[in-house]
């Protein structure tokens, strides 16, 4: 394959498809250049344009920024200067090149270069070649180009073909980022962590985003190559929209619909993905298996290979606790049964237990100067045969609330700041509200840190500090404007009313050991002068992340005399020894307690979500290492279970650290034993690398665990 030259992609997808160009040889003649070859210099170009991880074959350059070919002659280059004066170059990209929408460009080999628009200067010269310094415009279209040497009106003969990017390097770029380090995170690190779990527990998931992978660049413009609006990928805001659209429209065809659908080996190797690049290739060209999705966070982290791919800087960030599907509504409604189980879905949305979205960084020059940064992808889902949308939505205008600025403002509003009701149903069908403690949303929104594996919190971004001035601000100005619109007529919370109070409340663990057990305690107060008598009727069920039922687990119901002015606690131990059935893979125990007072009927409502944790999973390794040298790795894993995990397998990973995945048999692990290997590899690429390790067994699927090194030059 010749330097500068995109391999040849084959898409299912109509329109994406992406030709394969060569390398013309020419030869002078009357009037024309005797040009032998033309040099794209692929490898030292790449180098300065910060994609050589793509590719040092192929040209794959930024916009505003010069690159340099070398036009090398049969004969001696003085006979060539004069003509050389007299040539243009072509660069054009699209089905359809045209002037008409910057997607063709015509422009002189001149003395002087122009930043504003495609320019080319001599840079050097010697007696059978010439180094020309070729300057794009920090607005160009980005995507495949051709480029040419017009010789006249109707002689053109290609040079080769290359490929423009996006430039965070480049000030007047619309995605210039301004800090080196992060720029390395956002566009370079192609090592992830997405976070999952609950709020007061919090899981990284180690995740390969891959888009400096061989084939990523071509699937990335292939998938654009969708939108005939050409003429717009120049503007990284319309590139994005189209990006998060049809990402949206691919998953929904490709995904399989619900977990109950597949078989549990077929569950297990669908969790297994752990990098977007598989994800990727399936949705755009059929090959592989569907994807799960239970995989929330899969959406998000494709989104985030393709945009860094292009050269926008992206992140995916986990919202823990985010009110969803309520159209704007700041109030969610839930309901649950008198045995405290979930009943039904709420009118206005539900609580996720956490949901991811993408970032990508970028200015809006349609909208004020303050909105420009970080913007999240909001794609809405197709319906029918009509794709999706995707809007575009300032961090700004959300921590702000600011509704009218794009459509999706609202509902990330009111993901990060809405308040919970809970719905006692009653037997005879009717409803009761209950006294129960505010669940508020979106107070820990977090994404991984730039230069290391640390959580960084977010969450100021989004919204002021709970409970100051300014958060009290913008609630307030953001109800006025909902009613003022007939919307929220009834945004503060509701209470039952009542002179004879009744508090519950639930004291449990963050986390469960799988198959463990851990104490929990319900603690009822009568702050009245009257004794009570209450019926507690406490359940464990297992929900998935968007909180939908997945199995009922256990309940126990309690008829109590609480004494005036008592606080009782009532402690017990929570086992899954004691559930009805198994809690499906990757779900959360949700624990619920409805304390309801028999004679005025006053229900009180508590609710605690807890993380189902996996046996430890050790990774021992220095955290320095030298490149080309060997270095030793352990990998122990110990069986806190109450019973054998048999077939134990353990997979090893670490792009730049070992060249193919690697799969190690273990056989059994017995209760309360530790199992150990050992393991050698070399690493190839100097930096921050990392080594993700996976466990499966007949016990449980993918339990990972991650540990980084520092790999330095020899």
């Amino acid at each position: 394959m010749g330097q500068g030259e995109p391999s040849q992609i084959s898409l299912e997808l109509p329109g994406l498809s992406v030709a394969s160009g060569s390398l013309y040889v020419f030869h002078k003649g009357s009037g024309m250049l005797g040009i032998k070859s033309c040099d794209f210099q692929a490898a030292r170009n790449n180098e300065e344009h910060h994609t050589r991880a793509i590719s040092s074959q192929r040209l794959i350059v930024r916009r505003g920024q010069p690159f340099t070919i070398i036009l090398h002659f049969r004969v001696p280059v003085r006979a060539f200067l004069p003509a050389l004066k007299k040539v243009n170059l072509v660069a054009q990209t699209g089905e359809q090149p045209s002037k008409d929408n910057r997607t063709q460009a015509t422009f002189p080999i001149s003395s002087l270069g122009d930043t504003k628009w495609w320019s080319a200067v001599v840079m050097e010269r010697d007696t059978q070649s010439c180094t020309i310094s070729v300057t794009t415009p920090v607005d160009a279209v980005i995507g495949h180009y051709s480029l040419l040497l017009q010789v006249s009106s109707k002689r053109q003969h290609l040079l080769g073909q290359f490929t423009l990017l996006f430039n965070p390097w480049g000030r007047e770029d619309a995605v210039f980022l301004g800090n080196e380090a992060q720029r390395r995170e956002y566009l370079l690190n192609q090592n992830g962590l997405i976070y999952l779990g609950t709020a007061d527990c919090i899981q990284a998931e180690s995740w390969d985003f891959g888009q400096f992978e061989g084939d990523v660049m071509d699937l990335s413009l292939g998938l654009l190559s969708v939108d005939k609006q050409v003429a717009e990928w120049s503007q990284p805001v319309h590139v994005a929209r189209v990006v998060g659209a049809l990402l949206r429209t691919l998953k929904e065809k490709c995904v399989l619909p619900t977990p109950q659908s597949q078989d549990a080996q077929e569950r297990a190797l669908l969790n297994k993905r752990r990098g977007s690049v598989p994800i990727l290739r399936q949705w755009l060209t059929g090959r592989g298996r569907p994807v799960y999705d239970g995989q929330a966070w899969v959406l998000a982290a494709v989104a985030c290979t393709v945009l860094r791919c292009l050269g926008v800087p992206a992140r995916v960030v986990t919202t823990f606790g985010s009110a969803q599907g309520t159209g704007g509504d700041l109030l969610v409604d839930e309901y649950y049964n008198e045995e405290g189980l979930q009943n039904g879905e709420g009118q206005r949305g539900g609580i996720w237990i956490f949901q991811t979205a993408t970032e990508c960084w970028m200015t809006r020059p349609a909208l004020p100067r303050a909105y420009d940064g970080w913007q999240i992808l909001h794609p809405s889902a197709p319906s029918g045969e009509v794709p999706g949308f995707c809007d575009l939505v300032p961090v700004r205008a959300v921590k702000e609330g600011t509704l009218g600025l794009t459509p999706a403002v609202p509902d990330l509003f009111a993901a990060v700041n809405a308040s919970c009701v809970v719905w006692k149903c009653c037997e005879d069908g009717t409803l009761e509200l209950t006294d129960s403690n505010t669940k508020y949303v979106g107070n820990n929104i977090s994404t991984k840190g730039v230069g290391g594996d640390r959580c960084e919190d977010i969450t100021q971004n989004y919204k002021y500090p709970e409970g100051s001035l300014q958060e009290k601000e913008v609630l307030e100005r953001v109800q006025k404007e909902r009613m003022k619109h007939g919307k929220d007529n009834d945004i503060h919370l509701p209470h039952p009313e009542s002179a004879d109070p009744l508090y519950l409340f639930l004291e449990a663990p963050s986390s469960l050991p799988l198959r463990g057990d851990a104490q929990l305690s319900v603690i009822l107060v009568n702050p009245s002068d009257q004794e009570k008598v209450v019926r507690l009727a406490i359940a464990v069920q297992a929900v998935h992340y968007n909180g939908v039922l997945a199995a009922k687990l256990w309940r126990e119901k309690l008829s109590l005399t609480l004494s005036a002015n008592l606080v009782k606690r009532i402690t017990t131990s929570l086992s899954f020894s004691y559930f009805e059935q198994n809690p499906p893979e990757n779900s959360f125990l949700r624990l619920t307690a409805v304390a309801t007072h028999s004679e005025s009927c006053l229900s009180c409502f508590a609710q605690e979500d807890i993380a189902i944790c996996k046996p430890r999973l050790a990774i021992e390794m220095p955290e320095k290492a030298e490149q080309y040298q060997p270095l030793k790795a352990s990998v122990s894993i110990h069986n806190s279970l109450d019973a054998p995990m048999k077939d134990c397998v353990i997979s090893i990973r670490g792009k730049g650290l070992i060249y193919r995945d690697r799969s190690y048999r273990l056989g059994s692990v017995r209760p309360g034993n530790t199992v150990c290997t050992q393991f050698q590899f070399t690493p190839t690429h100097v930096g921050f690398q990392r080594l993700t390790v996976e466990v499966d067994c007949n016990m449980f699927q993918n339990l990972t665990n991650y540990r980084s090194v520092t790999v330095v030059a020899p």
